[in-house]
């Protein structure tokens, strides 16, 4: 991959930008949110089924991912990012040479990992071996303040920035921004809390911890509002995208648009932070460790 260098004013002049539609058209009365048509909710005996393999002890895990593989990615209270097998087993570890607060990993590209230090504005990229391949400087994209990033399949950058309240995409290769999408006219009077981004099935999910997840096409153009509120981070899985809210997991079909919950296999007072759901294994992040449950075999 080619290092990140800094814009010049001749990128800047080949942005394209993608106007937001007009207010009116922003909140239609019939379309604005895509409300689920129907919510079907697992039996109570159902997360029995989910089998502790092992408990991962970790204190205070933070941001976690997974990759295609099902190995398991999670940040330690040193800021390490430890590399786990699907099963828990440990593989390898990184520890950056600088200090800093990861704000948000993603495994889900083939090639690469992308760690996002929020703090210091900086993207750092490792192998599957968990050594460095390159590093960005995220000040010298733009100006002001990135709040949430992602890795899209073509290898492109998502940024939020929200000094200016812009979606944008940069192109490494041709070192300039191709996307710019702004928010304000969407967002009107709202205060937004963006806490996530991420590309999937060719559409941009952006998470607003304030209100709902945005709905983009992958050329930056807003499309919808799911109407799920409070969340700071989304998962997919096959045609399903899922969250944790009220000690429950929400699975919602990304077309049939139906949603069901799982209730969680920890005990009732288990403090739950995150939850990760694999092909094979399932994660419950706990403030002591990492609950690994290996799910059941679905039978035709």
């Amino acid at each position: 991959m080619l290092p990140l260098l800094l814009v010049t004013a001749g990128a800047w002049a080949q942005t394209a930008t993608t106007p937001p539609s007009a207010p009116a058209a922003v909140r239609p009365p019939a379309q604005a949110t895509a409300r689920p048509a129907e919510t079907v909710t697992a039996t109570p005996a159902a997360p029995h089924a989910w089998k502790l393999v092992r408990t991962i002890a970790l204190a205070k895990p933070g941001p976690a991912s997974l990759d295609r593989r099902g190995n398991l990615y999670v940040t330690d209270a040193k800021n390490n990012l430890r590399q786990f097998t699907a099963d828990g087993q440990p593989l390898a570890v990184y520890s950056p040479p600088l200090p800093g607060h990861t704000a948000q990993v993603e495994a889900w590209n083939t090639t690469k990992i992308m760690v996002f230090y929020d703090d210091r504005q900086e993207l750092l990229f490792l192998d599957r071996f968990l050594a460095p391949i390159s590093s960005t400087r995220l000040s010298t994209l733009s100006d002001g303040q990135i709040r949430t990033a992602t890795l899209a399949p073509d290898e492109n950058l998502w940024l939020l920035n929200e000094s200016d309240l812009r979606l944008s995409q940069y192109n490494p290769p041709q070192q300039r921004f191709s996307i710019n999408t702004p928010l304000d006219l969407l967002l009107g009077r709202n205060k937004p809390d963006f806490r996530f981004l991420r590309e999937y099935q060719n559409n941009l999910y952006l998470v607003d911890h304030n209100s709902d997840v945005w709905v983009f096409d992958n050329l930056g153009n807003f499309r919808k509002r799911l109407p799920f509120q409070g969340l700071n981070a989304l998962g997919f899985r096959g045609d399903e995208l899922y969250f944790l809210k009220d000690n429950q997991l929400h699975f919602f079909h990304l077309y049939q648009l139906k949603e069901r919950t799982q209730p969680l296999p920890t005990p009732p007072d288990a403090v739950v932070s995150q939850v990760l759901v694999g092909e094979q294994f399932a994660y419950c992040f706990l403030p002591e460790g990492v609950a690994v449950y290996q799910l059941p075999v679905i039978r035709p």
